[in-house]
This record gives C-alpha cells, sequence and structure tokens, in this order.
C-alpha cells in the first residue's frame, strides 16, 4: 500500500470526521455546474463540508467528560502537528477565495446577496475552524505530555479540563490574541499559542477589511 494510502488508512482512523468532511467537500466541488466561477465552487463546496465538520466537532466535544477528552487527546499522534499547519492553511486560503469572489463574483453574474452570503459565511465558518482545531490541539498536547511538566495551568488548581476548558482558552486567544488566566507554562505550548495569535491577529484583520468591502459594496449597490 503506497504511502498516500496509509495516511488516509491513518487519517480515517483517528480522525473519520476530518476524511468524511474533507470526500464530501471534494464531491461537491465536482458535482457543482462547470459555469460557475472556481471561487464560487470552491467557498460553497468549503461551507458544505465545514459546518457539518463543526457540528460534528460540537456533538463530540459538549458531551464528552474529562476522561473522554484524555482519551481523545492521546489518540492523536505526533501528525496532529502537520494537520494543524495544513488545515490553517486552508483556512487561510479560504480568504484567497473570498477576495476572488467579492472581485468576480458580481461581474460573473452572481446575484449580490449570494456574493456577500457566501463571504459572511465563509468567513465565520473558517474562523470558528481555526478556534476548533486548535481547541483539539492544545488538548492533544495539554494529555500527552507528563504529568509532572503539564504545559498549562488553569484557575482553580483544575488537573483534568475538559472541552470547554479548552475552547474557552482558544478562542480567548483568537478573539484578543492573547492569553487568559490559564497560564502557559511550556515552550511547545508557547510556540502554539504565538502560532494561533499571529494567524488570529491576521485572520481577524483580513476579518476587518473584507466586512468594510461589503459594507462599502452593499451602500454602493442601493
Amino acid at each position: 500500500m503506497s504511502s498516500f494510502f496509509l495516511r488516509l488508512s491513518h487519517l480515517g482512523k483517528h480522525r473519520p470526521r476530518l476524511l468524511a468532511a474533507g470526500v464530501w467537500g471534494t464531491a461537491v466541488f465536482l458535482l457543482l455546474p462547470s459555469d460557475w466561477t472556481l471561487a464560487s465552487r470552491v467557498l460553497v463546496a468549503w461551507n458544505l463540508a465545514v459546518w457539518p465538520y463543526l457540528g460534528s466537532l460540537a456533538w463530540l466535544m459538549l458531551p464528552s467528560s474529562a476522561e473522554r477528552v484524555r482519551e481523545i487527546a492521546k489518540q492523536e499522534d505526533a501528525s496532529s502537528a502537520g494537520l494543524m499547519v495544513v488545515m490553517s492553511g486552508a483556512a487561510v486560503l479560504s480568504l484567497v477565495a473570498i477576495v476572488a469572489e467579492l472581485a468576480h463574483g458580481l461581474k460573473a453574474g452572481e446575484g449580490q446577496w449570494f456574493v456577500y452570503g457566501i463571504t459572511l459565511l465563509t468567513v465565520l465558518g473558517s474562523w470558528l475552524l481555526l478556534g476548533a482545531l486548535y481547541t483539539f490541539h492544545y488538548a492533544h498536547m495539554y494529555y500527552s505530555a507528563p504529568q509532572d511538566t503539564l504545559p498549562l495551568r488553569f484557575p482553580e488548581g483544575l488537573q483534568t479540563p475538559s472541552y470547554l476548558d479548552f475552547t474557552y482558552f482558544a478562542f480567548t486567544i483568537a478573539t484578543a490574541a492573547q492569553t487568559s488566566d490559564v497560564e502557559v507554562l511550556t515552550t511547545p505550548m508557547r510556540a502554539a499559542v504565538i502560532a494561533q495569535s499571529v494567524l488570529s491577529f491576521f485572520y481577524n484583520f483580513a476579518i476587518l477589511g473584507l466586512s468594510i468591502n461589503i459594507a462599502a459594496g452593499l451602500a454602493g449597490g442601493k
């Protein structure tokens, strides 16, 4: 079996939701009308893959106890970091598709509300995706670390944080580009936090620019 299929098999075993979302998004892209612009096909396929994926993650996270979080986190291996790079890159590239859609969608005869609606859905979905990815990444880093060198210290001496705790930590960084009352104790965790902080800063800056562009377009269309 080739290395590609081995990796695909590994992904299906450890991250079935992600594999299903990727297969579904690819199928949607291929089935969409060929006379649509490339950007609109990419964005529609992206949204139809990302939003169900986010829903499946929420379904997984909400009822999970701290012990279940530990089990899930330990199933992930060193490929977690590489996957984070790929998925974060894909989320950023979705912004490139948005810029292309805003530039050419209306000229191609697409409706204004379709162009702006798919833009807003993509921005929100990609932003939530990044936060969710880092939630799982932080959980993996925490529960794969030795007990005597835990990378995070939660308030009230919490030793077995749940996904809610990791979500709080990840989305605080996503919104404020800084840590909260959770202390970062190790260099690898600091590197992960820096990566998310920088990514979130530029992503939020891009969202602001796109929002201004959309507002100007809507105002100009009246």
